[in-house]
């Protein structure tokens, strides 16, 4: 018999495929903001639009506001003048 879990895993797996220009665009953006990765930027955007659309979860207003207010993690090999 398959074993239902006690709650939803953390974390989810999502394929999609997307226009070729937004992808170039994050591509690009994720190459001059070193400090973000597609799955950073995917989680921002995905709670940016359910959070703006009046989604109540607290969660997905924690994951929103994460992603505005996140401090950019210093550089260890950058040299302070």
């Amino acid at each position: 018999m398959l074993q239902i879990p006690d709650h939803a895993p953390a974390f989810v797996s999502v394929e999609n495929q997307f226009p070729e220009e937004l992808y170039d665009a994050m591509r690009e953006f994720v190459r001059v903001h070193p400090q973000w990765d597609q799955y950073r930027l995917m989680q921002a955007a995905l709670a940016g639009f359910l959070f703006q659309h009046g989604c109540p979860d607290r969660a997905v207003a924690r994951h929103y506001l994460d992603g505005l207010f996140r401090r950019q993690e210093p550089d260890p090999t950058a040299t302070r003048p």
